[in-house]
């Protein structure tokens, strides 16, 4: 058995520590006092709508491959086999998605905030509340992915632990509110490389001390960790086949589809082709990402057999193990053990400033702006910077609350994926269903948002009843799984004679699954609602906020059938639609319309034209020239 990795960094890996935090500084500044200097809302939220489809895809890659992410994959792999790795399967259909159905109706609306779709979907109550419920999701996240990477990093090597998250935490509010999302987006792109970097240098090192991959894949054969395909389509099985590739679905969705902080990269973009270039680069990039984690699982596994540090008693938590097994590995490699920490610590970074960007977009957006509309460009400006700072000192702030928590830990992190299912089902309930009225929006939303927090609770109590049971330490030896999920417990297999039933048989619902079940309900629910109280007519629908999606799956129908299915609303012809919603947005931009009511929107669309020419001098030059492109006059 290998001795207990040392408790020390040397002063290589502190230098190479450093680094980064210096590097992610410097480019904030340097998209501080250069470019347009974030001297615009457009230029500070929306890295003034210029990236080009790499970078935005690597920082769409980098939002949620946070800190704990990179220490639960290979936990998960070590302590229950590959299974998770078909999760890999669900990506596919994941992206697809949401480049072809939510990024178009995003990007035509030429929106800041996502939750602007609800106000010109259906009232700004439904915004109002999309937006608050957003809000909470990701000031709660904030803290809690600080804390834990650091609570991990002090445990293993000794690392201050409020050194780490003062340090992470100053850094990553000072590029992001002075640099904004331009900054954001490239430090997400120097901060993937240093992750690719740390975990395949952890890699290549742990498997070459193993014997060679060969070695290390015959001793996970050897071990049972190597599964096969798991066909049972039961939704209680934690994983199988079917919860990672089709559950993993809906997952996916309410990360790439609807989540704030990654349409905002989509909307950062140069052009629509441009964001669904980003979401079909970032799939690949997914499958590297999920395929390091789980080799770096394997090569714990051949380090270590059965014997791992935490039955060892050398870590206290499952997310320990894989921080263990780095000081253990490359212990004579100076320099290397700080590259890993730094790509550890890339994750937050990442995680953390897009949280900060995201939550300036939604606030300002739907919070301040509509409510003052005179304010001036460099007064808007003024105050998202500010909003961006004053969350980041709320970061610090939620990581104190977080030291606190003690085992309410993991239900904070359950939380943020509990809100993400709700949300989807909103957008879907919005785009899918013309005939659904605000009315049904908000009761379907504040449904699943019940039903959600009753399953997500309900399974935390009963599993921590039941791990006490099975006399294992805390609840905080559960292992973080994927950060984009938040809300999973990888936990080692719990020994029962007879599987749960009623109530607690609802509570072990797979948390693969926990998205698509939230997002059905408040889709069933906001429909009868809808219904009961007077659902909305086709014609006082914005035709731009609904995607015909039966139209196109229905396509062999004859045209009096497909027509019946679009419900009465008045879809523009195919060749003019970009053009009117570019011209829309180009409407709002100019007189501070950030939503519509359904009883105008006729009326405004009628006079849409004489509008834009009588506004024509403020329209930027570039834009002028894709109208007359698009939309003859």
């Amino acid at each position: 058995m290998p001795p207990p990795a040392p408790m020390r960094f040397s002063v290589a890996d502190y230098v190479i520590f450093a680094l980064l935090l210096v590097f992610s500084s410097v480019i904030g500044l340097f998209y501080a006092l250069s470019g347009g200097r974030q001297r615009t809302t457009q230029e500070f939220l929306l890295a003034g709508r210029s990236m080009t489809f790499m970078p935005v895809a690597l920082s769409l890659l980098a939002t949620f491959q946070s800190a704990v992410a990179i220490l639960g994959v290979p936990a998960e792999i070590y302590t229950n086999g590959t299974q998770y790795w078909f999760l890999g399967c669900s990506y596919f259909l994941g992206l697809l998605i949401p480049a072809h159905i939510f990024l178009p109706v995003f990007y035509r609306l030429g929106l800041t905030s996502t939750y602007e779709y609800l106000e010109l979907r259906f009232n700004k109550a439904t915004r109002l509340c999309g937006s608050l419920t957003f809000i909470v999701q990701m000031v709660i996240y904030m803290g809690v992915v600080l804390y834990a990477p650091a609570l991990a990093l002090n445990a293993v090597t000794g690392f201050n632990l409020w050194g780490a998250v003062l340090a992470i935490g100053l850094v990553c509010t000072l590029y992001t509110a002075v640099g904004g999302l331009k900054a954001v987006i490239w430090t997400d792109v120097f901060q993937t490389l240093v992750m690719f970097s740390g975990q395949l240098a952890v890699i290549i090192i742990g498997a070459k001390q193993a014997g060679g991959m060969a070695e290390v894949w015959q001793s996970a054969v050897n071990g049972g960790k190597i599964t096969g395909i798991d066909l049972n389509p039961d939704p209680f099985e934690r994983h199988t086949f079917w919860t990672l590739a089709v559950g993993g679905v809906f997952m996916m969705l309410a990360l790439y589809g609807v989540n704030q902080a990654q349409v905002q990269r989509y909307l950062s973009s140069r052009s629509e082709k441009q964001a669904k270039l980003s979401c079909y680069a970032v799939f690949p990039c997914q499958q590297i990402v999920l395929a390091l984690g789980c080799l770096m699982g394997l090569v714990m596994y051949a380090r270590y057999g059965e014997n791992s540090p935490l039955q060892q008693g050398y870590v206290t938590a499952s997310d320990q193990m894989v921080l263990y097994f780095v000081m253990d590995v490359l212990q004579d490699y100076p320099g290397l053990p700080g590259l890993f920490i730094a790509c550890l610590f890339s994750g937050a970074l990442s995680t953390i400033s897009s949280a900060f960007s995201s939550l300036a977009a939604v606030t300002m957006a739907d919070l301040i702006k509509p409510y003052y509309p005179d304010m001036t460009e460099s007064q808007a400006t003024l105050i998202s910077k500010c909003l961006a700072l004053g969350y980041g000192l709320l970061c610090l702030g939620m990581a104190y609350i977080a030291s606190l928590m003690g085992s309410v830990l993991q239900a904070a992190l359950s939380i943020f994926g509990m809100i993400g299912g709700p949300l989807l089902g909103t957008f879907c309930l919005g785009m899918f269903f013309p005939m659904a009225n605000s009315v049904g929006a908000i009761s379907g939303l504040v449904a699943g948002l019940i039903m959600a927090f009753w399953i997500g609770i309900g399974s935390f109590i009963s599993k921590g009843a039941r791990l006490s049971f099975a006399n294992t330490t805390s609840v905080q030896n559960i292992t973080i799984s994927m950060a984009t999920t938040a809300m999973t417990t990888a936990t080692t297999t719990l020994a029962a004679s007879a599987g749960p039933t009623g109530l607690k048989k609802f509570y072990s619902l797979s948390y693969l699954w926990y998205s698509g079940y939230n997002a059905a309900t408040v889709v069933i629910v906001g429909l009868l609602v809808s219904f009961l109280t007077g659902p909305m007519k086709g014609e006082d629908v914005n035709p731009s906020t609904v995607v015909p999606v039966l139209r196109y799956l229905l396509f062999f129908l004859p045209e009096r059938c497909k027509e019946k299915l679009t419900c009465g609303v008045r879809y523009q012809p195919a060749n003019s639609e970009p053009g009117l919603q570019h011209s829309l947005m180009l409407h709002k931009e100019s007189n501070g319309v950030v939503g519509q009511d359904k009883t105008n929107w006729t009326s405004q669309k009628q006079g849409l034209g004489d509008e834009l020419c009588k506004d024509w001098d403020i329209v930027k030059e570039d834009l002028a020239v894709e109208i007359l492109q698009e939309t003859p006059l």
